[in-house]
Formats: structure tokens, sequence, C-alpha cells
């Protein structure tokens, strides 16, 4: 049975909610952590923060499917997270010296 028009259009406004929950719940976290390593005191333009913001996040992205190919090539252990603690410090650095 089809839904109606209405009972789709409900779902979407509290999915649209979870959503706008979700965002604010991660960007609390990211902001906090953010704070703590004192990106809050060092004078850069918005659009240079976002651009290393950006950086750090495909050095995570990358750590995590160098660390999925070892694990489904039969390796265990956790390789793949300390490169990717290091790199994160490295960019974080980078991006607190710019």
């Amino acid at each position: 049975m089809k839904k109606p028009s209405s009972k789709i259009r409900e779902e979407i406004a509290r999915l649209q909610d979870q959503l706008k929950q979700a965002e604010t719940r991660e960007a609390e976290r990211i902001g906090r952590i953010a704070l703590k390593a004192g990106i809050g005191e060092i004078e850069i333009d918005e659009a240079q923060l976002q651009a290393d913001f950006e950086e750090i996040a495909e050095t995570f992205r990358a750590a995590k499917k160098r660390a999925a190919g070892k694990k489904s090539a039969g390796e265990t252990g956790t390789d793949g997270e300390p490169s990717a603690t290091q790199s994160t410090g490295e960019a974080a650095g980078g991006a607190g010296e710019v």
C-alpha cells in the first residue's frame, strides 16, 4: 500500500529534524576538540581553516581505507590507526602554524 503524500512530508520533516540534531551534536563535538587544541586562539581566515580541516579529514579517510584494505587482506591489528593519529597531529600542527 502506498503512503499518502502527507505522511511522506511528515517523514521528511522528521528526518530533517534528526539531521539537524545530528549536525548540531557533531559541530559541538568538533568545536570542543578544536577549542581544546587551541584553534580558537589562532588568527586565520575561515576559508583557510576550512581547507585545513578538509585536509585533515582526507588524512583520516585515507588511513581508514588503508586499514580496511589490510583487514580485508587477512591482516589483523590496528596498524592504520596510529599512523592516522600521527598524520592528524602533523596536519593539525600545520594548521596551527598557518
